[in-house]
């Protein structure tokens, strides 16, 4: 008798791994611009080695979060099909999180992806987001992006049984955050700045290896759902709002979402909703993943992350890669 069920739900296993070889062949890429101080040049290495890789996936995937519109970017831009046939999936990705961080060999450059079912990602423009991330094990409904920082900080201090003197808030060093901080510091909480990164903060925010207990501020949108999916894999809450300049962004908001209210609070599930699979391959070395170590020109290790949101199972994977007895284009 013929399977009759869907052939994602026979292959997500080993979708896992397959989207980890992508991650990898990123990351291995942007690697050669480590500390270099070429962004650019570390990017583009990143897009053209995750664009190929994904050749080999046995998916019929749909870039919904990439590199920006067709006529921005050459390759991964939004509407972009790739993969090498199957299930209808999108694809969510952010080829090198941390350009700068690349350039300079500061911590926590990573590459990363998500995908999930057809239609279950946010459609979201390159604009700004407001974020508001917390972890698992905590009340439902927690978190309120519209309330105050501190009653935040209130509420979490006394979910978590501890005074909120031993909370610490992660946002990003920017301008834009002085009077959340200032606010923060205020209430009693400790401050964790980051220069780039916010979607290993929001991911720190939600795992026991981090001291993170909250993150909060104003961040991409595109990196806003590849957090979304992170979080939802390990059960964290996450609350968001696309913010905008002007009217042109409004209207662009709402030709990705039809019928949906583009000044919107957005939980969780309207950002990723359904099973989703997230990965990700550390560049350069960070609290969440160690970098791309190189042993000698053909020998390099990598250390990834990859999580299901079904199972709530968390991997990491640490891949020994040997060009001397494999050809990859990722090299």
């Amino acid at each position: 008798m013929p399977n009759s069920q869907p052939r994602y739900q026979v292959t997500d296993r080993n979708l896992a791994l397959e989207l980890v070889r992508v991650t990898e062949a990123a990351a291995i890429s942007s690697s050669n611009w480590t500390g270099r101080g070429k962004k650019n040049e570390a990017d583009g290495a990143a897009v053209e080695a995750m664009r190929h890789a994904f050749d080999t996936v046995a998916i019929d995937g749909t870039v919904v979060i990439g590199e920006g519109e067709m006529d921005e970017a050459p390759m991964l831009y939004i509407g972009e099909k790739v993969g090498a046939g199957g299930p209808a999936m999108d694809i969510a990705v952010d080829p090198l999180e941390g350009t700068n961080l690349c350039a300079k060999d500061l911590p926590n450059a990573m590459t990363m992806l998500a995908l999930a079912e057809s239609g279950n990602f946010l459609h979201a423009p390159d604009i700004y987001m407001e974020k508001l991330v917390v972890g698992p094990g905590l009340p439902d409904d927690l978190i309120d992006i519209d309330a105050p920082i501190e009653t935040t900080l209130r509420d979490l201090a006394k979910a978590k049984g501890k005074p909120v003197s031993e909370l610490v808030m992660c946002a990003l060093d920017r301008e834009r955050h002085e009077e959340l901080i200032a606010r923060a510091r205020e209430a009693g909480a400790r401050v964790t700045l980051l220069t780039d990164g916010d979607v290993a903060a929001a991911i720190a925010a939600c795992i026991d290896e981090s001291s993170v207990d909250v993150y909060a501020g104003s961040g991409g949108a595109p990196e806003g759902v590849l957090a979304a999916a992170a979080v939802r894999c390990v059960g964290g809450q996450m609350q968001g709002r696309l913010l905008f300049e002007d009217n042109t962004q409004v209207e662009r908001a709402r030709e990705m979402a039809p019928g949906k209210d583009p000044t919107r609070k957005l939980g969780l599930h309207d950002m990723a909703r359904g099973d989703v699979l997230f990965s990700a391959t550390g560049v350069t070395g960070g609290a969440l993943l160690r970098g791309v170590q190189r042993f000698s020109p053909t020998r390099v290790r990598t250390h990834s992350i990859v999580m299901r949101s079904k199972s709530g199972t968390v991997r990491f994977v640490e891949g020994r890669h040997d060009f001397s007895t494999k050809t990859w284009t990722g090299r």
